[in-house]
């Protein structure tokens, strides 16, 4: 009787060690990272790898004179790459660096401009995309400069325009990720070029281009 007691008990403590293994298995299996390719909760995107997308289909990047107004620079073609640096365990932070971001193909709609070219300086930036509501994203730089060269009527102007961060959020539903009424102030140019800045954008699909071109997933 004591050998067949001692037997249950050692099943049942056996039982328990492999309930708790799998539950924990289980637990490890879905924590995941907070960038991964192909799918939510799939393969973690690596530190290394470069993301990369063009504007969502159908959209501009543009660059108003006010939140709500129409005024400004409109670009039909804008792009970025990004290199990343770290990318934990969900929930979290990953971080990497911008490395190169675009705006061609552009036109003004302002008095007096006949047509317009801009740059973006101070690169790389820093890159932050958040797990959570909203799937936050954060841009910064010491400063991020935006440079508008105007050929205007009576000649060519330059405008500068600086922010030290933008706020955004990423969209597993089309792997997007956008900015909405950026604010930006000038800091170089004369006064008829307009201040603040107010930058608008959405870059979909955002793209592993180290593994092949997956989509990337925020967790």
């Amino acid at each position: 009787m004591r050998r067949s007691t001692a037997l249950r008990s050692a099943a049942l403590s056996v039982g328990v060690a492999a309930a708790l293994f799998a539950s924990t298995g289980s637990a490890t299996a879905l924590d995941g990272n907070v960038l991964t390719n192909d799918s939510a909760g799939g393969t973690a995107v690596a530190v290394g790898d470069v993301l990369s997308a063009g504007l969502a289909e159908g959209t501009n990047a543009t660059f108003f004179d006010s939140a709500d107004g129409s005024t400004g620079v409109t670009c039909a073609t804008s792009g970025f790459k990004a290199t990343i640096g770290d990318n934990p365990t969900a929930p979290g932070t990953a971080t990497g660096s911008l490395d190169s971001l675009t705006l061609t193909d552009c036109t003004a709609n302002i008095l007096g401009v006949t047509s317009v070219a801009i740059t973006v300086d101070n690169l790389p930036y820093t890159l932050g995309v958040s797990s959570g509501e909203g799937n936050p994203v954060t841009i910064s730089g010491e400063p991020m400069k935006i440079s508008a060269e105007l050929d205007t009527l009576i000649g060519k102007i330059t405008c500068v325009y600086e922010s030290t961060s933008i706020s955004g959020s990423a969209n597993n539903a089309d792997n997007s990720i956008a900015f909405s009424k950026q604010e930006f102030t000038r800091s170089e140019g004369p006064s008829n070029c307009f201040s603040p800045g107010y930058f608008t954008a959405t870059y979909s699909p955002i793209q592993n281009e180290t593994a092949g071109g997956s989509p990337v997933f925020v967790n």
